[in-house]
């Protein structure tokens, strides 16, 4: 007689089970004084970038400002992913902070595109800037940001939003070095044009922690596999397990950072113990793959397909006639 087990991975939260990071209310405080600083010093370059006119002072405190709206998205997306899950929010609502994170990305994208319009205007007609003015504030602005991204790095950065914050900040950081440089080079040598050239450097730098924000939360909303997890491998490792003959449906996929879920159809030899089965998977999975949230349907499998071919074979009789991806059995065979 056939039976099935529908299993879920240890779920602890105590010793022994997974933790997502520090606590939220320690996260929370954090990222509050980092956005106090931020928010202070923004407007005061506001002014301070307008009587200078240096494109790379307020284009500074436009990143600041992006700066902060990246954490109070991520302070909202901590409060709501905190909620339980009830209702039809059967993971509460966890992808919140995925949200934030990919608005992160995307406002560093645009303001990257904007920056190099002005940028690009500006080597060809610089306007007068005041070098010492831009050096003092540049310098100013670093210190803001390195005590800033020091306050988001002591909060939980495998949180993709709090992680979104901390590319932002640390982007304006490079981008204050880059503008201390520049109000250097125009106030010794008067080389305009060095304010703009600063600009795009930092542009550089935006678009890859703005691409790679919307890659990896894309990812997540995709329902793609952890960028270091191969489902063929997992496949593979699975039904090697004895008694496992085949795996198929298996799905991984993330429910928000740094929570890999997985599922999947599993076939024991007839003298196999489901349960057995079931728990010696949970654990090789959590062990090998850091995967602890797992559902597994175990069943016994028919005697005839012990004896059949691959699939493709006239003699197959698959198990399940719609799986969902590939099908993994002994031996050779497709992914």
């Amino acid at each position: 007689m056939s039976g099935h087990d529908h299993g879920h991975g240890d779920h602890g939260h105590g010793p022994g089970g997974h933790s997502h990071g520090v606590a939220a209310d320690a996260d929370r405080r954090w990222l509050a004084i980092a956005l106090g600083l931020i928010g202070g010093f923004m407007a005061i370059e506001v002014v301070i970038g307008v009587m200078a006119h240096s494109l790379a002072l307020i284009s500074d405190a436009a990143h600041m400002l992006t700066d902060a709206v990246s954490i109070v998205l991520a302070l909202i997306a901590m409060r709501l992913a905190a909620r339980p899950a009830r209702g039809g929010f059967t993971y509460g609502l966890k992808r919140a902070e995925i949200l934030s994170a990919q608005a992160n990305g995307l406002t560093l994208l645009l303001l990257a595109a904007w920056l190099t319009y002005e940028a690009v205007r500006r080597l060809m007609d610089p306007p007068p800037v005041e070098g010492g003015l831009v050096l003092v504030t540049a310098l100013a602005g670093i210190v803001v940001n390195v005590a800033a991204a020091w306050c988001i790095s002591r909060a939980n950065r495998s949180s993709l939003a709090v992680e979104g914050a901390y590319q932002h900040v640390l982007n304006d950081l490079f981008a204050f070095i880059g503008t201390a440089v520049a109000g250097l080079i125009v106030m010794t040598t008067g080389f305009r044009q060095a304010d703009a050239i600063a600009t795009l450097v930092v542009v550089v730098l935006m678009v890859k922690a703005g691409y790679g924000l919307v890659r990896d939360s894309g990812r997540i909303f995709l329902e793609a596999a952890p960028a270091h997890v191969d489902p063929d491998a997992v496949g593979d490792r699975l039904v090697g397990h004895p008694p496992v003959t085949e795996v198929h449906d298996l799905h991984i996929w993330t429910i928000t950072s740094g929570q890999a879920a997985l599922s999947a159809h599993v076939l024991v030899e007839p003298a196999g113990d489901c349960h057995a089965v079931r728990r010696e998977l949970e654990r090789l999975l959590e062990k090998e793959y850091g995967i602890t949230h797992t559902t597994l349907q175990v069943d016994h499998v028919q005697e005839a397909l012990l004896s059949v071919g691959r699939r493709g074979d006239a003699s197959y009789d698959p198990h399940c006639a719609d799986a969902h991806g590939p099908v993994h059995r002994e031996g050779p065979h497709d992914h």
